[in-house]
């Protein structure tokens, strides 16, 4: 009834438009669900906080397996041979980037959430070299307040 052709595409979102800030937020996401994980089962008392609790376990394996996802196409998509033998280092680094993350969704460590953190900041910051533009080290203006790399846009 359907005649159904085959399509293909050579990356997974449109070109030009890869950006660091998607995983940035999901690592940031799991720095917080850490400290809000850790907050709540101070008290696990009432099915309310137990329920609130596994809401945001939930949320911070999801967050981790977006971080994961990000970086994969990222480094999957847009890096080249060109960028590779610039950063040589860009291999071991995604692999890192991936081990922490399931570590992240392994337990509740606020070090490993900064780590994973850390290790998307200079993730990031090669990407942003590899495009030529400039970054800076900014301080997030929410919770957990965790450093971040950021492109220096410029002005309209």
């Amino acid at each position: 009834m359907f005649e159904i052709k085959t399509v293909s595409a050579h990356c997974d979102i449109p070109c030009k438009i890869y950006d660091p800030a998607i995983f940035l937020v999901a690592g940031l996401s799991v720095a917080r669900l850490v400290d809000l994980i850790q907050e709540e089962s101070n008290d696990l008392s009432s099915l309310k906080s137990k329920a609130q609790l596994s809401r945001l376990i939930s949320e911070k394996e999801e967050q981790a397996r977006i971080v994961k996802q990000e970086v994969n196409t990222i480094w999957g998509d847009y890096f080249k041979q060109p960028q590779l033998e610039e950063f040589p280092e860009t291999h071991s680094l995604v692999h890192q980037i991936m081990q922490m993350a399931s570590k992240c969704k392994q337990d509740v460590s606020s070090q490993n959430a900064s780590d994973l953190v850390a290790l998307l900041n200079r993730f990031a910051e090669i990407f942003w070299t590899t495009k030529g533009v400039k970054t800076q080290l900014s301080k997030a203006p929410y919770p957990p307040a965790l450093n971040i790399i950021t492109p220096v846009l410029e002005s309209a």
